[in-house]
């Protein structure tokens, strides 16, 4: 992955649950050329609009994980073209940052979606660049887990 402001590879590969669990969790060489666009196209952009922080709390996924963590059988996280996002302050004001940031600049992805976990409240952003089809259908959604 070439050499990028504000997110790394290591960043987009992480995942505790991985680690603690022993899950192998690398990525194919595609899937880190995915990695790569998923940041020039949307993250970094992102975040240099932003001018705060933004954790990447979920990239790259291997099947195992996606299975291990109920994920979608068809989630672009196993190929590198989805993300899910945190950052400090108020979460109700970065979902609407982000969604004004990609409709008013014209910015070309799959899915936005604001996620909750029902069980802890937990919240944070999905951004899918593409779809499995390689479509970018920019679908705004709400989605409890």
């Amino acid at each position: 992955m070439g050499q990028h402001k504000y997110f790394t590879l290591e960043e987009l590969l992480r995942s505790n649950t991985a680690l603690s669990c022993k899950i192998e969790n690398l990525p194919s060489w595609e899937v880190v050329v995915h990695l790569d666009e998923l940041v020039t196209k949307i993250l970094d952009p992102l975040r240099e609009a932003w001018g705060k922080a933004i954790n990447a709390t979920s990239g790259f996924r291997s099947e195992g994980l996606n299975r291990y963590i109920g994920g979608s059988e068809t989630s672009v996280h196993q190929i590198g073209y989805a993300v899910d996002l945190q950052t400090g302050g108020k979460f109700e004001d970065f979902v609407e940052f982000t969604k004004n940031w990609l409709l008013e600049n014209n910015i070309a992805f799959d899915q936005l979606i604001i996620e909750t976990d029902g069980k802890s409240g937990a919240r944070w952003l999905h951004i899918g660049l593409y779809n499995n089809a390689g479509e970018q259908r920019r679908q705004i959604k709400t989605m409890t887990k």
